[in-house]
C-alpha cells in the first residue's frame, strides 16, 4: 500500500503553491488558521463534539486539536502552535510524532492566548476560522476574506495524491462498517444495534465519524436523512439502507447500500439500480458536466421505474413532467474531500463566478465540470416518500403512476446505492468498489 509519508512532501508544496497565488492575488502577506474551539453546551460545563476546521486539516491531520494554529508566510518554514496545557482534569494531548511532524515549526504553548503574540507579528495577516470578538485587537488584516477563500475553495476540488490515497483508506475503513452492518441486519439487529456494529467495524466513535450515521429499517429508508436509531427491532424485516462513511487523516468517504430481506420484487429493485448506478459512474469523465449525469440518473431512474410497472411514462416524459422527481428527489451526489459535502460545487472559476442547477432540480450540489482529481459521489436513489405520493396523486402526471405497485412497495422505504468516484485522466476510479473488493 502507498504510504501516506511518501506523498505527503509533495501535497505540501501543493498547498504552498496554492496559497502563495492566493495570497498575492488578494493583497495578504500571511496566512493564520485556527483549528477551532471547543464550546461548552448551554447552561452547562460540558462542551460540545470538536470538529476541526477543514482549512486546518488540509495541512497537518490533527483532529482533536482545539486552539492549535497553523501560520503561514511564503516562502518561510510553516509554523504550528500547538496547544499542550498543564491540566491535571484532562489527558495533555501528546506532542506530534507523525510522518508530518517534522515538516513544521512546532511551537508549545501552555494557554490559548498565547497566540496573540504570534499572530500580531503576522505581516498584513489574513485569518481563517471561526471569527472571535478579541481578534479584533490582534492586528488581523481580514477575517475569512471572500476572495481568498473561493480561491482556496475552488482549488481544493482538485485532490493531490496523497489526498486521493487518505480518500482511498477512508473507502477502506467505511467498506468493512458495511459489511459488520449488513450482518447485523441479516441476523435481525436493531438499527441502534446496526449502528453500534458498524463502530465496532470502523474504530470510530460517535463524534470522529464523517457524518451521522442514516441507519433505516424498512419504511425508515424513505426519511432521506433519517435521523433515529431505534432500540426495538421491527417484527418484520423488509428492507435495510445504510448511508455512513469514514475519515483517515481528515478525508471523508460517504457510501450506502441498501438490502432487501428476502429475493422479492424490492431486491429486484435493488438489483436494477446497482447496475444503473454503475453506469452512472462511469460517466465520472473529464470534461463531463456534472449537472448532465444528475439528468441522466433521472433518465435511468425513469426507465427503471418503468421496468417494474412502477410508472408508464418514457424516461423523457417522466423527466420532463416533474414524475421522475416523485421518486428521486434528491441530487446525484456532491464534491468529496475535507468535508463530505464539500465546497465550491457551483464555482466554476477562481474568482467565484458561480453556475445555476438546472431548472426544476434544486438540490443538485455540484455544477462545475468535472477535472482529473475531482472526487465526487455518484449516488441515485429511488423512494416511497408519503408526502411527495400524496402531492403527486394531485398532479396532471398522477395517471402515469401504478399505485397499487406503489402501495407493495410503500413498506420498504426506498432505495439509494452511493460511490465514490475519482475524476482521472482516462477511467474514472471507483474507490468504493475497490475498497469491496479488497476485503471480500
Amino acid at each position: 500500500m502507498t504510504t501516506l509519508d511518501s506523498l505527503y512532501d509533495d501535497h505540501l508544496q501543493t498547498l504552498r503553491a496554492r496559497t502563495d497565488d492566493a495570497l498575492a492575488a488578494c493583497g495578504f502577506d500571511s496566512l493564520a488558521i485556527h483549528s477551532g474551539r471547543l464550546w461548552m453546551q448551554f447552561l452547562d460545563d460540558q462542551p460540545y463534539p470538536f470538529k476541526v476546521n477543514p482549512h486546518f486539516k488540509s495541512w497537518v491531520p490533527l483532529l482533536d486539536a482545539p486552539d492549535c494554529w497553523i501560520l503561514y508566510e511564503p516562502a518561510r518554514p510553516i509554523r504550528l502552535l500547538f496547544l499542550q496545557p498543564d491540566d491535571y482534569w484532562h489527558k495533555t494531548p501528546a506532542m506530534p510524532r507523525e510522518y508530518w511532524a517534522s515538516r513544521f515549526e512546532i511551537i508549545v504553548m501552555r494557554e490559548a492566548t498565547e497566540a496573540r503574540a504570534h499572530l500580531m507579528r503576522l505581516p498584513n495577516c489574513a485569518l481563517i476560522g471561526e471569527w472571535q470578538a478579541e481578534y479584533t485587537e490582534w492586528g488581523i488584516a481580514a477575517g475569512n476574506p471572500n476572495t481568498l477563500l473561493d480561491r482556496l475553495h475552488y482549488h481544493r476540488a482538485i485532490k493531490t495524491p496523497y489526498e486521493l490515497e487518505c480518500m482511498r483508506q477512508a473507502s477502506l475503513r467505511g467498506a468493512r462498517g458495511h459489511k459488520a452492518a449488513e450482518a447485523a441486519f441479516r441476523a435481525g439487529a436493531s438499527e441502534f444495534g446496526i449502528h453500534v456494529e458498524y463502530l465496532r467495524a470502523t474504530q470510530h466513535d460517535e463524534a470522529s465519524l464523517p457524518y451521522p450515521n442514516i441507519i433505516a429499517l424498512n419504511e425508515h429508508a424513505a426519511v432521506l436523512h433519517y435521523q433515529h436509531q431505534e432500540r426495538q427491532a421491527p417484527a418484520a424485516r423488509r428492507s435495510f439502507l445504510i448511508d455512513a462513511g469514514s475519515e483517515v487523516a481528515g478525508y471523508a468517504s460517504d457510501i450506502t447500500r441498501t438490502y432487501s430481506a428476502g429475493r422479492d420484487d424490492f431486491q429486484a429493485l435493488i438489483d436494477g439500480m446497482d447496475r444503473l448506478q454503475l453506469e452512472l459512474c462511469n460517466e465520472v469523465r473529464s470534461g463531463t458536466d456534472y449537472a448532465n449525469i444528475h439528468l441522466s440518473a433521472h433518465r435511468r431512474i425513469a426507465g427503471l421505474l418503468r421496468d417494474a410497472d412502477v410508472i408508464n411514462a418514457s424516461a423523457e416524459e417522466a423527466l420532463a413532467s416533474g414524475l421522475s422527481a416523485v421518486f428521486f428527489p434528491h441530487g446525484i451526489g456532491h464534491l468529496l474531500g475535507l468535508q463530505v459535502h464539500d465546497v465550491s460545487g457551483f464555482t466554476i472559476n477562481i474568482e467565484g463566478k458561480q453556475k445555476a442547477r438546472p431548472p426544476g432540480h434544486p438540490h443538485l450540489r455540484l455544477t462545475r465540470t468535472l477535472e482529473p482529481g475531482f472526487v465526487v459521489t455518484i449516488e441515485p436513489g429511488l423512494y416511497f416518500i408519503e408526502s411527495l405520493l400524496a402531492a403527486a396523486r394531485k398532479a396532471p402526471y398522477a395517471g402515469n403512476i401504478n399505485w397499487k405497485q406503489v402501495e407493495r412497495l410503500k413498506p420498504c422505504g426506498g432505495i439509494r446505492i452511493e460511490d465514490d468516484v475519482a475524476c482521472t485522466q482516462g477511467e474514472p476510479e471507483n474507490l468504493t468498489r475497490a475498497a469491496f473488493r479488497q476485503i471480500a
